[in-house]
């Protein structure tokens, strides 16, 4: 069995996650979650990045941007919603977001379901092995 991948990292995501539901549940748009969560995750000493632009590359050509709501570390992507709940579509976008970055550990959170908080979280490398077994 593979080691857990960032496990300190992830501890700290999720926290910040649930510190942030706790105060705001889902009540804000996506965007007052941007913030909070750059805010929460900078304050226990990670470094964060908003809506830094990432080239999406084909056949050794930049042919698009893919710009993650955040980066932690240099090493994980968030993609954060506020809807009522997650579409089959906005997991499946999420799933290319990592699939086609460097990035081999993402997030998809969705702070704006009625019965809490969602977090998904997505290792390409594993997913990428099981769907070729």
């Amino acid at each position: 069995m593979k080691d857990f991948l960032y496990p300190q990292e992830s501890y700290l995501v999720r926290g910040a996650c649930f510190e942030i539901y706790k105060k705001f549940r889902n009540t804000q748009k996506e965007s007052i979650y941007q913030r909070s969560l750059f805010e929460e995750l900078k304050s226990k000493g990670l470094k964060v990045e908003r809506e830094k632009q990432l080239p999406i590359y084909h056949l050794g050509v930049k042919v698009g941007i893919y710009v993650p709501d955040l980066i932690i570390n240099e090493a994980i992507i968030i993609e954060l919603k506020a809807k009522p709940f997650l579409h089959k579509e906005d997991i499946r976008q999420f799933w290319y977001y990592l699939k086609n970055s460097e990035f081999r550990l993402g997030f998809l959170i969705n702070f704006g379901e009625s019965n809490g908080i969602k977090i998904i979280r997505r290792v390409y490398d594993s997913a990428r092995l099981r769907s070729s077994a």
